[in-house]
């Protein structure tokens, strides 16, 4: 089943996890990040995040910024 391209901004904590950083939700949940700029000095951080949906769990990032 193709995901249409969806708006989101969701809040979570970010991981690092290899080429696509991890986004944590409360609920458990987790997003993987396309991310083209560096976010390394967030991780560990709660940070809200702004991107489009671009697959099941994947989330190509506008925005990420200290929540």
């Amino acid at each position: 089943m193709m995901h249409r391209p969806t708006a989101h901004e969701l809040t979570g904590i970010l991981l690092e996890n290899g080429p696509y950083p991890i986004l944590r939700m409360p609920d458990g949940g987790e997003w993987r990040l396309e991310a083209l700029k560096r976010h390394r000095h967030m991780f560990g951080m709660r940070v809200k995040v702004s991107g489009t949906r671009n697959g099941f769990d994947l989330l190509a990032v506008d925005r990420i910024e200290l929540a």
